[in-house]
This record gives C-alpha cells, structure tokens and sequence, in this order.
C-alpha cells in the first residue's frame, strides 16, 4: 500500500500557538487518501518574526530544513514576508510555496482590489517592497497595520475586534473589495472577520496549502 504524500507548512518563528492556530485552520483541508498536512516549527526561528532582521535571520536555517528531508511532496513557508522562499525552492527540486505570493494571488482571483492587515507599522514597507517585485501595487487599495506582535495576533484578547475595524476601513475608506491578513498569526480569525465584513477574507496559509494541494494531487495523478 502507498503511503501518502506529504506537504511541510513550516511556521518560521519558534510560537507553538502560532502553530498549533495553523494546524486548526488547515483541518478543513484534509481529506480522506489525501495528501498529510504537517505543521512544524522552526526550532531556531525568533519568538515573532517582526523585523527584516528576522526574516533575513531564519533564511538559512529554513533552506537547511527543506534540503535535508525529500520525504515531503511540497513546502509551505507560513509567514507573510515569504523569509528565505527563493533560496529555499534553489534547495530542492519540490515545490515550495510562500503565503504572502499565494494570499495575494488568491485574493486577485476573488476580487478587483485588496487590502492588507498587516501587524505593524514598520511591516509594510517591507510588504510593499515585494509587491512591487511581483507587479501588484496597482491592484492594492490599501495596507493598514493592528500594532500587535505576532503572538498578540495569534492570542491576545481584543484581536479579532480590532481586526473588524481595521478591515471596515480597508472597505470603506480605501476601497478594498478582499482582504488578506497579513500574518500567520491571524489564521484563527478568518472566518468571523469574512462573516464581520461580508466581502472575501484570504488566510494566506490556507491559500498557499491549497495550491500545494493541487501541485501534489496532480502530479500523482
């Protein structure tokens, strides 16, 4: 009998909530003789990847960490500023994927525009680098920060409220017509912030695993 393939989602900073978030927002995406989901931490990774200084710090050890183990069908790096994505897919030969490039890019399929709710401030200059890398800042109507850590955003009271009124004024002021939460923290918040604000609400995580889905499920078939 074949084993099934897997897909890594490698959460890069070392919170287990935040992982342990992760792993409850992907049930929906297992399914019986499906591909397995593992979520796993990167033991070397900081407490909050909050800085460029971060995500340049856990490139490195995410290449080492997705060359050393062809066991996996496809890697997902599940933090929005995609850390160490192109160095990681020059390491193997299977695909790998990167939230922030997947939650964009499935949010441009649901709608004209699109916001972003990013945990700070000093973010989104680094979110709006890679934008216009990827040719995107045309379809942006706005990126707005909560000033939260990533371990406020994946347990912190008050979030989610404070994520509704960032998202109403990405709608309403900015003319955002989707939005993508910009952090792996905020996966547990996907749903009443869609049900809250009535317009497509993208967890780039689940984005990025469906498109793995996909790539693995086709090319075993």
């Amino acid at each position: 009998m074949m084993s099934r393939p897997r897909i890594l989602v490698i959460n890069p900073n070392s919170n287990q909530k935040v992982t342990q978030g992760l792993e409850d927002a992907l049930k929906p995406l297992g399914f019986a003789g499906g591909p397995e989901i593992i979520c796993q931490s990167l033991a070397e990774g900081p407490f909050g990847i909050e800085s460029q200084a971060d995500v340049d710090s856990v490139a490195m050890p995410l290449r080492k960490l997705v060359e050393s183990d062809n066991s996996f069908a496809a890697f997902v790096i599940a933090c929005y500023s995609d850390p160490g994505l192109q160095v990681c897919r020059e390491g193997t030969d299977r695909p790998v994927f990167g939230i922030a490039e997947c939650g964009v890019l499935t949010a441009l399929a649901r709608a004209e525009t699109f916001g972003v709710i990013a945990i700070a401030q000093r973010s989104i200059p680094r979110h709006m680098r890679y934008l216009r890398q990827m040719g995107l800042t045309d379809r942006l109507a706005g990126e707005r920060p909560l000033n939260m850590s990533v371990a406020e955003t994946a347990s912190g009271e008050g979030t989610l409220a404070k994520m509704i009124e960032i998202g109403r004024a990405l709608r309403d002021e900015d003319g955002a017509r989707a939005i993508v939460m910009g952090c792996a923290g905020m996966a547990r918040h996907r749903r009443p912030l869609e049900d809250a604000l009535r317009i497509p609400v993208i967890d780039p995580t689940q984005a990025a695993v469906t498109m793995a889905l996909g790539t693995v499920q086709f090319s075993a078939h």
